[in-house]
């Protein structure tokens, strides 16, 4: 029985999904964006800024903001330095120094004395110099190598490392720590996540970083595949390991770069859209596919507006800087700009083959009751996300209207779309914590996640138009709605609502049959109930300029309907 009630549920969200086909407005712009999207422009992105290794100030990150500014420039927009009032089209390039110097790679070995395969290159593992990384001569050092499986002060205390090299089995941030203490030459640690199967990619690094205050020194940490642990813990079983390891890289006082594009709305042009992506980290779905997918969408919105396909009556404005720093500074640096931001969206991680990394498309949501009860078809990633309050709770329409746009796509082609209950560390957060709707479209589990295996030969461009689409449309409508599509979107949600309704009281169903309490199971039920209710609430903002007598009737009318079916549901419990 629950299983035939999740089949007409499923069933319910597909037609509802069809349904949305029949809105005038969603409809012209899907088959607008669809048109106009060009994967392969997002691909020679991600081709172009993932072969750079990027951190905020460095060669290759500045030339990633480059290449977009070129991009931007080319759609269309123009510096706002030269910009004239009636310019819709405009982007500019911000400029603030940097704290403390940039980083980059530039090379790397590590070597068994006395054998002649090298044990680390940075050619083919180029995660393996640990982000702020000192340079070593030009000939490198050899030392001896000191074991031990983990470090804590007991063990330290019997070590000798002074003129030495270190590696223990744990991050390279806290190998480095305690070797510095005891007067270690570099430090080599090893630590993957499950996810990664380190069993099956043996040569797959993940990029990390050592807290080195001294800019100008030549101290090192080398990260670990598991090919290369093996091999030092197997040569160290058959007695004293000597090794030869070059370091080589530049540290240098630099400026960290932000760049912002803008389409302007016409009636309302202080309330925004606004997208980020970060171009910092190295790989190529992360967050490379974030970057060049972003670009392409920045630059069908130029088009559009050129040609007059699309005439936004708000403002979509399109971040590309430093992950979360980038971000949070464009949601609290301005008060008045802060507080027009309606809604908010990081792209993540979004191109993935997953054929290929055997991650999904996921939409992470803002806290709602299933990042509170994580039951049913809800579930964590392995990234990580732990049980949260109800006080976290933030009811919103944005979850599910993002996902019936992303639906909306699927449908077309079967892309694989599904969602995972709030767990943070992206440019949504920074969204979040200044109150405001702010939601993550990424990719997870990603056995190559922050490895030096996150290539090129990973990313699906399909992957990015399905993306690309699903967001540009959600925010042209957003920024754009006419009356009738509002009265579509408050009906959708109420839809919605009660499919997560029947959804929900079919589990409790089950949760007291199985003994559960039947108290517990009426308050979830409640408080999915005034989640819905609420969150039909926030759809007050639909029309620019205030909703229409008919539209604010309407969400009247969804929330009570929310109410009485939530009503009837707890009473059969």
């Amino acid at each position: 029985m629950f299983t035939k009630q999740l089949a007409l549920i499923a069933f319910a969200a597909v037609s509802l999904c069809a349904a949305a086909q029949a809105d005038p407005l969603l409809k012209k712009y899907y088959a607008n964006v669809r048109t106009a999207f060009n994967e392969n422009n997002a691909y020679k992105t991600v081709a172009f800024v993932e072969q750079r290794w990027r951190i905020a100030g460095n060669k290759g990150f500045n030339e990633s903001i480059g290449y977009v500014e070129e991009i931007l420039k080319n759609a269309g927009y123009t510096n706002e330095k030269n910009a004239a009032p009636e310019d819709r089209l405009t982007y500019r390039i911000e400029k603030r120094p940097m704290s403390r110097p940039t980083w980059e790679p530039v090379d790397a070995w590590v070597e068994i004395v006395g054998d002649p395969v090298p044990l680390l290159l940075f050619q083919t593992n180029r995660n393996m110099l640990a982000i702020n990384s000192g340079s070593t001569p030009a000939e490198g050092i050899e030392a001896e190598l000191v074991y031990a499986e983990k470090t804590g002060k007991e063990v330290l205390d019997q070590l000798d490392l002074k003129g030495k090299f270190f590696f223990a089995e744990q991050p390279v941030s806290t190998v480095y720590r305690n070797a510095m203490t005891k007067g270690a030459l570099g430090a080599l640690g090893y630590a993957l996540p499950p996810y990664t199967q380190p069993q099956k990619h043996i040569h797959s690094i993940q990029f990390s970083s050592i807290q080195n205050p001294d800019t100008a020194g030549k101290t090192f940490g080398i990260l670990l595949s598991t090919y290369a642990k093996d091999r030092l813990k197997q040569a160290l079983s058959k007695g004293k390991v000597r090794l030869r390891i070059k370091t080589l890289a530049n540290r240098y006082t630099s400026e960290e770069l932000t760049i912002i594009a803008d389409v302007k709305g016409n009636r309302a042009p202080e309330q925004r859209f606004v997208f980020s992506a970060h171009v910092q980290e190295p790989g190529a779905n992360d967050n490379a596919t974030g970057v060049g997918t972003l670009a392409e969408m920045a630059r069908v919105t130029a088009q559009l507006v050129r040609q007059k396909k699309f005439s936004p009556q708000r403002s979509i404005s399109f971040i590309w800087g430093d992950e979360i720093v980038s971000t949070r500074r464009y949601v609290t640096e301005d008060r008045e700009r802060a507080k027009n931001i309606q809604w908010g969206m990081s792209l993540d991680m979004v191109g993935e083959d997953t054929r290929k990394t055997g991650g999904t498309f996921l939409i992470e949501k803002m806290p709602d009751p299933s990042a509170v009860w994580t039951r049913g078809d809800e579930k964590h990633t392995e990234w990580g996300g732990s049980a949260l309050p109800e006080s976290a709770i933030t009811p919103h329409y944005f979850n599910d209207y993002i996902l019936n746009r992303c639906l909306d796509q699927a449908k077309t082609n079967g892309w694989v779309v599904h969602t995972n209950p709030f767990e943070g560390g992206s440019d949504h957060t920074p969204f979040l914590d200044a109150k405001l709707p702010g939601l993550l479209m990424w990719h997870f589990t990603d056995v190559f996640y922050h490895t030096d295996a996150d290539r090129l030969e990973n990313v699906s461009a399909r992957e990015m138009k399905n993306v690309g689409v699903s967001a540009l449309v959600s925010a042209m409508t957003l920024v754009s709605l006419n009356e009738k599509t509002a009265l579509f979107l408050v009906e959708e949600c109420k839809q919605t609502a009660f499919r997560r309704l029947r959804a929900e009281y079919a589990l409790s169903r089950e949760a007291i049959a199985k003994a559960g309490s039947k108290e517990t199971e009426t308050h979830i039920l409640e408080v999915w109930g005034n989640y819905y209710r609420d969150a039909l609430g926030k759809m007050d903002n639909l029309q620019p300029g205030g909703n229409s007598a008919r539209v604010k009737k309407a969400i009247e009318a969804a929330q009570k309907a929310v109410e009485d079916k939530t009503l009837a549901l707890r009473k059969n419990l």
